[in-house]
């Protein structure tokens, strides 16, 4: 199959509970965004795992590079506020 033919990539994103994040689940190839949908919950949630999916095309994706971790989290470094050590958490919360 040529590059041409080809469907475009998505990403999966799946949340398996209320309060969860959704996590990234994998990738496949489908023609649009409701078969994607439909592929990704057929796939990545036979057992009932999932509550929500998203489906992203892959290239609206854009993503910081591995090599450049050092500047580019550099700036965070000197905002302590932003980390939560500063903070309580109450008794009871399971997903913060």
């Amino acid at each position: 199959m040529s590059s041409s033919t080809e469907w475009p990539l998505w990403e999966v994103f799946v949340r398996s509970r209320r309060g969860l994040s959704h996590t990234h689940a994998g990738s496949l190839h489908a023609p649009d965004a409701e078969m994607a949908l439909r592929n990704a919950r057929d796939l990545y949630t036979r057992r009932s795992e999932g509550v929500s999916i998203w489906v992203v095309p892959s290239t609206s994706v854009t993503a910081s590079s591995p090599d450049e971790k050092d500047p580019f989290f550099e700036p965070s470094a000197d905002k302590p506020y932003r980390h939560p050590t500063f903070y309580e958490i109450p008794e009871g919360v399971k997903h913060l």
